[in-house]
């Protein structure tokens, strides 16, 4: 069996980024502990591994970019937290990440934001945007120079990305509706809150929850639909409007963000007695929601692993050439209800 930078790196007592830091020559090794690997290497009979080559190659730093629509929305923190992650797993082979957030769905915004980290000389770039066509132009455009693209969360249609790492919206729609039917008062009159109706992911929870309550013959109307911008102010003012004009709506489909400025709106007209509610992720404000019985459940996508499979993924394409096996890497879609958050 050949030998490994990993069995280098046990008999030398050191980090195997610290053995990869002399094969490849970048330095930040002591004489001492340099001199003892690269004894090693030789009485090992250690031979180089593609990614050694490539690595050797690079002469740089990786630097992956990620650009999020991130503040204000605390879905997002896990997300980073799982890049983070990841980040620090791979310090020691020369990689780090620039992180830029934006607030909201404006194609513009985040342009401008991809734009930016594309200046700061990125290798690789990992993204969680709006599918609009002056996003996707930019974002092949951006493949066209050789920076590989990995959608985050929520995928896009007509780009050449990658591949996408998140949430399999559809099914957890889908896992909505089926969640409704088991507790439904029909007929149901459905207020949709989304966060923006330029995110594919939204649109998707959307069909899927639709199509099944079709599928299973519930009665039902859609009173309307109404984006939250994954802001609880923007959503607090438009739930309310709605709930003003549509006065018959019995259940809340919360399909993103903004789920406590929703709340907010049925526990001041003192509704949660006659309104359902369903929503997803379990960030703070929604949990205590759950917890007091204002939301019957939520559906959760694993946002940490989000975030580190992402890069890891983009790693192991720039440095070991080794694409990805799916186009499509969905998380577990989980329900919580009060008795097990």
């Amino acid at each position: 069996m050949a030998t490994t930078i990993k069995a280098i790196a046990a008999a030398a007592g050191v980090s195997r980024g610290t053995v990869d830091r002399v094969i490849n020559g970048r330095g930040g090794v002591s004489p001492e502990i340099e001199e003892k690997i690269k004894k090693l290497i030789i009485d090992m009979n250690y031979t180089p591994n593609r990614a050694g080559k490539v690595l050797a190659g690079l002469k740089k730093p990786m630097k992956i970019g990620c650009m999020l629509p991130s503040i204000d929305n605390p879905f997002y923190d896990d997300v980073i937290l799982g890049l983070k992650q990841a980040e620090r797993e791979l310090h020691d082979f020369g990689v780090s990440l620039e992180i830029s957030q934006v607030k909201g769905f404006n194609p513009n915004d985040h342009i401008s934001a991809i734009n930016d980290l594309v200046a700061k000389n990125i290798s690789a770039l990992c993204v969680s945007t709006v599918d609009v066509p002056a996003v996707q132009d930019v974002l092949n455009s951006i493949i066209q120079k050789g920076i590989p693209v990995v959608s985050i969360n929520s995928d896009l249609s007509h780009t050449n990305r990658l591949c996408y790492v998140g949430c399999n919206y559809t099914e957890s729609g889908k896992t909505a509706a089926g969640i409704l039917n088991l507790i439904r008062k029909e007929p149901l009159e459905i207020l949709i809150i989304t966060g923006s109706l330029n995110m594919q992911g939204h649109n998707q929870r959307i069909n899927g929850f639709i199509k099944t309550l079709q599928d299973k013959g519930i009665k039902y109307h859609i009173a309307g639909v109404i984006e939250s911008m994954d802001d609880d102010h923007t959503s607090y003012i438009r739930t309310f409007s709605a709930l003003k004009k549509y006065n018959q709506v019995n259940c809340l489909y919360i399909t993103a963000a903004g789920v406590a400025g929703a709340c907010r709106v049925v526990e001041e007209q003192k509704l949660q007695d006659q309104m359902t509610i369903l929503t997803f992720d379990d960030v703070p404000s929604t949990r205590e929601l759950v917890l007091k019985n204002v939301i019957e459940a939520t559906i959760c996508q694993e946002p940490f692993k989000q975030g580190y499979e992402s890069i890891k993924i983009l790693y192991d394409y720039s440095v070991n050439s080794a694409a990805p096996k799916k186009s499509r890497y969905f998380t577990d879609t989980v329900i919580k209800i009060k008795e097990n958050i």
